[in-house]
């Protein structure tokens, strides 16, 4: 954007006051057309800005704005703001705000996360454990015993904003660290600066990276929220989403018109052409797979702490969970049935088939948490596949714990059975098993003609990789008290989680990539009894 950048803070108390009420105004359009908004499937009725907290000398300012909808709860997002003077006869291409000052001159809001000043300010207020003053809150900067070390920087610090598609904003540090600027607000601790905290300074779990420091957000008379985790940046090679579709992708490529296995073989059946792709991925997936038991058993090694001790199931909670899981599924299957003129012609009989079983489904989750759970509850990642954990080259470190974005904060620190996780780790193999089939995403497709022939061989190695993972993290987590000591319980609940995943891809899907719904469709068929 050129201009001149106006210092927010010096602005006259009526001009600013003006520049909020035509923000508010702004905001409806301006959010639906941002990556972290969450809700672009809503109808908004109003946003109001409730703060607004001037950021040293890049001028920028973090606007708190509170969005109400036409139904459901109101949500509160951070967005920072830079006001920039646009000089006479220049258009504005963006959808950023504008709004004039007492002169007449127009000002553009624009993103402070391309400027370098604001960046280092950030980072400034966690060296400084600095509070900023806002007109109705404040920021609050700390930092951890991890940060010296981790932010042994030049004096002159580089930063970047990190390209990928994530419903919060982060920075890179000259490859040190990492910033998450958190873009929805909710009062409380946010699960990822708590379970990254109590994994880098209590359990030291090595596979994560560790947290150097943060910024809370504290309103008058409310409670604080996560503004800003501070981290150590990992050097890696992709996350284990990507590293796994490259190799797919070479295995299917290089298939050719080899017969695909009649049955799912177990994972010492893999052809002798294929072992020299798939030997080192299965490998992987079985690491993967002792990595996520020596995630679980650390969440659930400290008595002490009661954020962190593990706890019984009970019938109340069992219950709790059982209405949740089938109120995802009436949902779910209510927006299947509404939006099925607009998906694919492909998908329509399964579509139907699949909301005709809306009665199987619910007294499949009734079965599953009728009967006692012998087993504890700990705390868990909360929205684990292949896209939140990183692969080094011969490692992963496992990131985001922030849990599913859409659930309230409470709900995402609640303890569950960790197979909730080997749940959503399970059902991710099989996306990445199926998704090159569907052309997405770019890069790692296989052509149409070939997709009815590949099937087979995708399910050959989503089978494969499931058993190595699930038999190594069985073995890895041994006794633990958070598995069932009996197998056909602890099969009962996997099964529960897994189809509970399979519900939420579907209704994921329907909202951001009608082209995919095949996958949870297909898994929610496959997770139901047969004879039912």
């Amino acid at each position: 954007m050129i201009g001149s950048t106006v210092q927010a803070s010096r602005l006259h108390p009526e001009t600013f006051a003006a520049l909020r009420q035509s923000l508010a105004r702004q905001l409806p359009a301006f959010l639906s057309a941002k990556r972290w908004f969450g809700g672009k499937a809503r109808q908004i009725a109003a946003v109001d800005v409730v703060d607004a907290i001037p950021v040293g000398g890049s001028g920028a300012v973090i606007f708190i704005a509170t969005v109400r909808y036409q139904e459901g709860a109101e949500e509160t997002y951070s967005i920072p703001l830079v006001p920039v003077i646009v000089p006479a006869g220049t258009s504005s291409t963006d959808a950023a705000p504008r709004v004039p000052l007492q002169d007449g001159a127009p000002v553009t809001l624009d993103d402070p996360f391309s400027r370098q000043t604001f960046l280092a300010e950030l980072l400034d207020i966690i060296k400084r454990e600095e509070e900023v003053s806002g007109e109705r809150g404040r920021l609050r900067g700390s930092r951890t015993a991890a940060f010296t070390e981790l932010s042994a920087l030049s004096g002159t610090v580089l930063a970047r904003l990190h390209a990928g598609e994530q419903s919060n904003s982060s920075v890179i540090y000259e490859e040190r660290l990492i910033l998450k600027f958190f873009r929805r607000m909710e009062e409380g601790e946010n699960p990822d600066l708590e379970i990254g905290r109590f994994l880098t300074e209590k359990a030291r779990f090595p596979h994560v990276a560790r947290i150097a420091g943060s910024i809370d957000y504290q309103p008058q008379g409310g409670q604080p929220a996560t503004q800003v985790i501070l981290q150590e940046f990992v050097t890696n090679q992709g996350d284990a989403w990507r590293y796994t579709l490259k190799i797919l992708n070479e295995f299917y490529q290089g298939v050719g018109d080899s017969a695909p296995p009649r049955a799912t073989p177990a994972s010492d059946h893999v052809p002798e052409f294929a072992r020299k792709p798939i030997s080192r991925l299965l490998d992987d997936v079985a690491l993967l797979g002792q990595r996520t038991a020596e995630l679980h058993l650390a969440l659930s090694s400290n008595r002490q702490d009661a954020a962190f001790a593990p706890e019984p199931f009970t019938p109340e909670f069992q219950s709790s969970l059982e209405s949740s899981f089938r109120e995802l599924a009436s949902r779910t299957l209510r927006d299947l049935r509404a939006r099925l003129p607009d998906l694919p012609a492909k998908y329509h009989d399964q579509c139907a088939a699949v909301a005709a079983r809306e009665p199987d489904i619910l007294r499949a989750f009734h079965m599953a948490w009728s009967a006692p759970v012998n087993a504890m509850r700990a705390r868990i990642h909360g929205d684990y596949h292949l896209g939140q954990v990183l692969y080094t080259g011969s490692d992963f470190v496992i990131i985001d714990f922030e849990g599913e974005p859409a659930r309230p904060l409470e709900e995402r620190r609640m303890k569950q059975s960790p197979l909730h996780d080997v749940a959503g780790m399970l059902r991710s193999i099989r996306y990445a098993a199926f998704a090159p089939l569907l052309g997405a995403p770019p890069g790692y497709s296989i052509s149409e003609a070939r997709t009815g022939s590949m099937s087979a061989w995708a399910e050959a190695w989503s089978g494969w990789a499931s058993k190595r993972f699930l038999e190594q993290y069985y073995e890895t987590s041994g006794s633990a008290i958070y598995l069932p000591a009996n197998a056909q319980e602890r099969a009962r609940l996997l099964q529960a989680y897994m189809l509970a995943k399979a519900v939420y891809e579907l209704g994921y899907e329907l909202n951001n990539r009608p082209e995919w719904v095949g996958i949870p469709l297909e898994g929610i068929v496959r997770l139901l009894p047969s004879g039912d």
